[in-house]
């Protein structure tokens, strides 16, 4: 048993995220001493890694208890696994797309800047714009991306 510091520090979650995954119903509440301290077993600390390493992945807290739910029942399909996350994958790359799509746009609106003493400034100009700018990206982002998949060039 481990009081909530080790538990942190053995599976790389802060205390405060510890309590909020219990709050959550993530984690089983922890056993508690006498006086109140929060205990945890090795089997808490493998459950913080995995979820450690399911937020590292982008997956939100909602499909983390999902995965949670499927690692713990030995009896599940794995295709159950896999179909949530291929559907976190396009999620990913549609984030992507879109992020992309700003970079391009920014891109677009540094390379119009001369960057020199003069006042006149196009990136200022094109943020003060936003439909300019929202427009170059959604053009971008359409010609990024063709039926869900990333088309190259």
């Amino acid at each position: 048993m481990m009081n909530i510091g080790h538990a942190a520090s053995a599976s790389g979650v802060s205390a405060k995220m510890i309590r909020h995954y219990e709050e959550l119903g993530l984690l089983p509440a922890a056993q508690r001493t006498e006086s109140g301290y929060r205990q945890y077993e090795q089997k808490d600390v493998h459950t913080l890694r995995f979820i450690r390493h399911s937020r590292d992945l982008g997956f939100s807290l909602t499909e983390i208890a999902k995965l949670v739910s499927l690692w713990q029942n030995r009896r599940r399909p794995s295709r159950q696994v896999k179909a949530l996350a291929e559907s976190h994958i396009r999620e990913l790359e549609r984030k992507a797309a879109e992020l992309l799509s700003m970079k391009s746009a920014l891109e677009h609106l540094v390379h119009c800047c001369h960057g020199d003493d003069r006042p006149e400034c196009p990136i200022l100009d094109g943020l003060a714009g936003a439909d300019t700018v929202s427009s170059a990206a959604s053009a971008t982002q359409r010609r990024a991306v063709r039926g869900g998949h990333r088309v190259p060039g």
